[in-house]
Formats: structure tokens, sequence, C-alpha cells
């Protein structure tokens, strides 16, 4: 298994975020939520997107889920 992450997810969406996070982790997946900090400093008001990280080898498989979830993976 490599050692790198990939993007899965870019939102500005709390709500989305979460479902995804929740999808992910019920199949096992581990995953890594990256800006929040940012998010916070803006003030809350949606301006910075927050990005959701997978491992290399579950990229696809995440991929999958959202897909067939119905969740975009931008926006």
């Amino acid at each position: 298994m490599s050692g790198g992450m990939k993007e899965l997810l870019r939102t500005n969406d709390i709500t989305r975020m979460a479902h995804a996070k929740a999808l992910l982790q019920g199949e096992g997946i581990d995953c890594f939520e990256l800006d929040v900090n940012m998010s916070i400093l803006e003030g809350s008001i949606g301006i910075l997107p927050r990005r959701l990280m997978v491992r290399d080898g579950d990229l696809w498989r995440a991929r999958i889920i959202l897909d067939d979830n119905g969740i975009p993976r931008e926006g």
C-alpha cells in the first residue's frame, strides 16, 4: 500500500463533508479532512473549501462510494 494521500473531495458544504466521511469510515476507508482551521479562521462564511484526503490505494474505491451515493466531489 502506498503511503501518499490524494484529494477525494473539495467542498464548502460541511454537511456533504460529514456525510462523505461517515460513508467512507463505514466502509473501512481512513480519511483526513484538511483546511478545517482555515475555514474557522475565515469566520465560517463558506469561502474557503475543505478537502477530504484518502490514501492512494483507497482512492478508486472511495470515488465509487461517493458516486454511488450521489455525492459530488466538488462544490
